[in-house]
Order: structure tokens, then C-alpha cells, then sequence
């Protein structure tokens, strides 16, 4: 059940590290690729480093997302599909931020309640 639970966690890791090497960024490919490891690692602050990861991720979704509307804009482009595609993987990886707030995973990391 943790496993299911963890996926939305691990595509948009391997979305954000796919992101950053077409980038060129590769120290940022690399970091998102591996961070997930900390995961078995079952302590509450493993889960803080890849909340607060997660939403750094989506922030660079929000910022890519951005900049590639004003290109398509200044080429006259139909920007909507566009819009909606990274839109969609920005609130996916936002919204993973939030499945340790589960009880299956926030007792497999030791949390308690908040």
C-alpha cells in the first residue's frame, strides 16, 4: 500500500529530473533522480527534504510554464494546450507534497499529528 501511495511522489520526482537534463542542468537531473532514496531513510525529516523539494519542483513548473507561454505569445502561437499540460503537472506535483499526510505513510515515517 505504501508503494501506491509513494508513486505520485515518484513520477514527479522522475518528471522534475527528466525536466532539469533536457535543461542541461545535470546537477539537478541527478539530485531529483536520487533524492527519492531518502525515502527509505524512515524518519520525519527524510519526508520534510522531499515535501519541501516537491514544491520547489512545482514552483520550476510554474516558472517553465511561464516563460514558455510569453514564447509561444511572441510567436503568435496557440499557447492553451500548452498552458494546460504544464498546469497539470504543476498541481500533480504540488499535490504529491501532500500524501504523507496520510496515516499509512505518516506512521511508516514516525509523524505525529499536526
Amino acid at each position: 500500500m505504501r508503494i501506491v501511495l509513494l508513486l505520485p511522489v515518484l513520477l514527479s520526482a522522475m518528471l522534475a529530473a527528466a525536466h532539469f537534463c533536457r535543461s542541461g542542468i545535470v546537477a539537478l537531473a541527478l539530485l531529483s533522480f536520487l533524492l527519492p532514496g531518502l525515502l527509505f531513510y524512515r524518519k520525519p525529516i527524510s519526508v520534510r527534504i522531499m515535501q519541501v523539494f516537491l514544491v520547489l519542483a512545482a514552483a520550476e513548473w510554474g516558472r517553465t510554464l511561464l516563460k514558455f507561454i510569453q514564447v509561444y505569445q511572441d510567436n503568435g502561437l496557440s499557447w492553451h494546450r500548452l498552458a494546460v499540460i504544464l498546469g497539470s503537472v504543476l498541481i500533480c506535483t504540488a499535490a504529491s507534497a501532500l500524501v504523507f499526510r496520510s496515516k499509512t505513510l505518516r506512521s511508516h515515517y514516525n509523524m505525529t499529528e499536526e
